[in-house]
C-alpha cells in the first residue's frame, strides 16, 4: 500500500510499459520503480530534443496539462521557454491548441505535447491520447542516456531522480470516492464554491491558502469559456488541493480529490508519497468535510 519494493524471484526487467485495451493510455515502469503520469509528461518535455518527432521539426514549442495534473511540467516549460497551458480535463481542449494555426488561423503551438494525470499522453501527430507513442518517447530517452554499451545501464529510476534533483519533486496522489450520494456530493462541492472568498488567505494546519477558487478556463484559441471545472485550494508554498465531481449521470457520483506538494529540497526527494502528503491530506479532508456530506473519509481507490 505504501509503494515499497518487495522481494521477487528471478531477474527484474529494467523497463516496463503498460497500456489499456485500445492503447491510448500508458504507464512507465523501471526496475521496481513507478513513474507517475505527471512526472512522465515533464520528463518527455525535458528530453524533447532527443525524440525524433520533436527534433525533426525544430524542437518542442508548446506543452499543456489538465488542471488536476501536477505542475511538474510547468517547471520544465519555464526553464526551457515553452508555451504552457493549463486546461480543464478533456482532450478536446488540447486539440484546439494543436489546431490553433491550421483551423483557427492563430498562433502555431506545434510541435506540442500534452498529458493528463489519468495516464494519458499525446502530441500533435494525432488528436487523441497515444500510449504507444509515449512508450517510444521513453525508449528514445533511454537510448540517449545509454550511448556507450560498455558502461552500466542508466535506468528509468536514475533518469527520474536526476530530473527531481534539477527541478524538485511534485509529490502527488488522487483519491477517488466512488458511488457517493449525488445530492450529498453536489452539496459538498457547492459549499466549497461558496466559501472560496472566505477561505482565501486562511491558514489551515501548516499551510496558508493563497487562493481558493472554482477553475474557469478561457480557451485562447476560440474564446470559449468552461466554468465549474474544479474547486482549487492553492497554497502559498505551491502545494495544491483540488476537488472534482464526475459520474453524476449514473448510479452515484465520484468525488476526486487531488493532492500535490512541491518539494525543492534535495534532502527530501525520496520520501514515501503517503508520508509526504499526510499533512496536506488531513487539511483536504477538513476543507471538504466529506465525512459529513458523503458519510466516509475512506477512498475507493488511491492512485
Amino acid at each position: 500500500k505504501k509503494g515499497n519494493k518487495i522481494d521477487v524471484e528471478g531477474p527484474i526487467p529494467s523497463f516496463g510499459a503498460a497500456a489499456d485495451g485500445d492503447g491510448d493510455r500508458n504507464m512507465i515502469l523501471g526496475t521496481q520503480f513507478f513513474v507517475t503520469p505527471s512526472d512522465s509528461l515533464a520528463i518527455i518535455a525535458a528530453y524533447a530534443d532527443v525524440i525524433p518527432f520533436f527534433k525533426s521539426q525544430g524542437g518542442l514549442k508548446g506543452v499543456a496539462r489538465s488542471m488536476p495534473t501536477s505542475g511538474a511540467v510547468d517547471l520544465v516549460a519555464k526553464d526551457l521557454n515553452f508555451e504552457l497551458f493549463e486546461t480543464p480535463t478533456g482532450w478536446k481542449y488540447f486539440g484546439n491548441l494543436m489546431d490553433s494555426k491550421d483551423i483557427y488561423k492563430g498562433k502555431d503551438y506545434t510541435p506540442f505535447i500534452c498529458g493528463e494525470e489519468s495516464f494519458g499522453t499525446g502530441s500533435n501527430h494525432v488528436r487523441e491520447k497515444d500510449g504507444i507513442w509515449a512508450v517510444l518517447a521513453w525508449l528514445s530517452i533511454l537510448a540517449s542516456e545509454n550511448t556507450d554499451a560498455s558502461k552500466p545501464l542508466v535506468t528509468v529510476e536514475e533518469i527520474v531522480t536526476k530530473h527531481w534533483a534539477k527541478y524538485g519533486r511534485n509529490y502527488y496522489c488522487r483519491w477517488d470516492f466512488e458511488g457517493m450520494d449525488k445530492a450529498g456530493a453536489t452539496a459538498m462541492m457547492d459549499k466549497m464554491r461558496s466559501e472560496t472568498a472566505t477561505n482565501t488567505g486562511k491558514t489551515v494546519g501548516s499551510y496558508t491558502i493563497a487562493t481558493a477558487d472554482d477553475f474557469t478556463y478561457v480557451d485562447p484559441v476560440d474564446g470559449s469559456v468552461a466554468k465549474k471545472q474544479g474547486v482549487r485550494f492553492l497554497m502559498a508554498d505551491g502545494s495544491r488541493i483540488i476537488f472534482r465531481l464526475s459520474g453524476t449521470a449514473g448510479s452515484g457520483a465520484t468525488v476526486r480529490m487531488y493532492i500535490e506538494q512541491y518539494e525543492p529540497s534535495k534532502d527530501k526527494l525520496n520520501m514515501v508519497v503517503s508520508d509526504a502528503l499526510k499533512g496536506l491530506v488531513d487539511v483536504a479532508l477538513g476543507l471538504c468535510d466529506i465525512k459529513t456530506f458523503c458519510g466516509t473519509e475512506t477512498p475507493t481507490v488511491i492512485t
